[in-house]
């Protein structure tokens, strides 16, 4: 599925000869990731078809004459499509060429030096752990190390991500963003700009039912132990009051799998919890609290009147989403280096046989898509694995026809 690359401005620059050149400020999940120039691209377009071939997207062309407005912002809008397509393709994004041109020009955007750093990852249970790493490490280089450190199985990775989670007041938890693969943590968390926050380790997956999956190692049973402990804190994971009491019980006999297991019963267990947003249903301006995982969204919606009202939208039922930046960027160059301050994800959604869209206002837009991509790409793995005739490429990649866009409306 592609990955949420966003080129909302470009700016001119003077370069050495006395001419000029567009700089491309590229955002991923809304956040700065890199400028980046034409030429920079090109280039790297040019190693990527000499692995892949023409499997890759087309590549805007070069213009030989001087770019008119129109022409500039077309191109920027080509680059926009080729970045999201691009990595579309799991193959292509596990490959050197992709990973070590994305590295590098995030190391030159923010002007940092490769070198040995020790990172603070906050660990599911509250504590930090100090890792030693290098600058320049991938998220993906980061969270081995992690792992190694905890003695988590190297099969069992894949189940696990590090995002950036921010430390609210009274102990709450905000998770802003998972890293992809190969984003650098220690970049992404000093470009960021937002006081106490840290890169966290969490499970990735939507589906409490791939806990079996873990349970038989004893770091993966601790660490969703921690998280499970935490979430049920946070007031993210509801128990009754029974299941309270018998989750309390496991918990002073250190019974950890009887825990685990009984966690799964309780309600919004292994799902991710936004922060407090606005929606249109079912009137505009309702305030709600969403939680998603399960295969559904689960909203908590506050009326004007002050009435509350649950209402759950099952992922089966989702026909495709979009996600929209609304208004428009300043001060691109300045600490504000986000555009994720006004944002929504409307997704269209199938109710007594008739199609509606429904929206979200949230800065965390892009985290709730993500999770919806998670929980389809499950879904069709799922499906892929009680058929084996089914041809589904798995785990992100599904043949579904479910589209993420920016700026514009797509389904199917």
């Amino acid at each position: 599925m592609k990955m949420h690359f966003c080129i909302p401005v470009s700016q001119q620059r003077p370069d050495a000869r006395g001419g000029r050149y567009v700089l491309y400020s590229v955002y991923l999940d809304g956040f700065l990731f890199c400028r980046v120039r034409y030429s920079q691209l090109h280039h790297w377009n040019e190693q990527l078809r000499r692995v892949f071939g023409n499997c890759l997207p087309p590549f805007p062309p070069k213009y030989y004459l001087a770019m008119t407005t129109s022409m500039a912002d077309k191109r920027r809008d080509q680059l926009e499509q080729y970045l999201q397509n691009v990595t579309a393709d799991p193959h292509v994004l596990r490959s050197d060429v992709f990973t070590e041109f994305l590295k590098l020009v995030q190391l030159d955007t923010f002007n940092i030096m490769a070198k040995k750093a020790s990172l603070d990852v906050l660990l599911p249970d509250g504590r930090s752990m100090k890792v030693e790493i290098l600058t320049s490490d991938t998220a993906e280089r980061v969270l081995e190390v992690v792992s190694h450190t905890l003695g988590l199985c190297q099969e069992l990775l894949s189940y696990f991500g590090l995002f950036l989670i921010r430390l609210c007041k009274k102990g709450k938890l905000s998770v802003v963003k998972k890293l992809a693969d190969f984003e650098i943590p220690y970049i992404s968390l000093q470009s960021l700009q937002v006081e106490d926050c840290m890169v966290g380790l969490r499970k990735w997956y939507m589906d409490p039912a791939l806990d079996s999956m873990l349970i038989d190692c004893r770091a993966a049973r601790d660490l969703l132990y921690m998280q499970a402990l935490q979430d049920i804190e946070q007031e993210w994971a509801k128990p009754t009051q029974a299941q309270r009491e018998e989750l309390e019980a496991f918990q002073q006999e250190g019974n950890q799998t009887k825990f685990l297991e009984l966690a799964q019963e309780v309600q919004h267990y292994g799902c991710m919890q936004l922060d407090p947003c606005t929606c249109d249903y079912p009137e505009p301006g309702c305030r709600a609290i969403l939680s998603v995982g399960n295969h559904e969204v689960s909203c908590w919606i506050t009326l004007p009147d002050s009435q509350t009202q649950k209402v759950v939208f099952q992922m089966s039922r989702v026909k495709c989403w979009q996600v929209t930046f609304l208004g428009s960027l300043l001060d691109i160059d300045g600490p504000q280096q986000t555009v994720n301050q006004n944002l929504e994800l409307r997704f269209q959604y199938s109710e007594d046989s008739h199609w509606q869209w429904f929206v979200i206002y949230t800065k965390q837009a892009f985290l709730l898509s993500s999770c919806l991509k998670k929980m389809i790409s499950e879904k069709m793995a799922k499906l892929a694995a009680e058929s084996s005739e089914m041809q589904v490429e798995v785990p992100e990649q599904g043949k579904r026809k479910i589209y993420h866009v920016l700026q514009s409306q797509v389904c199917d």
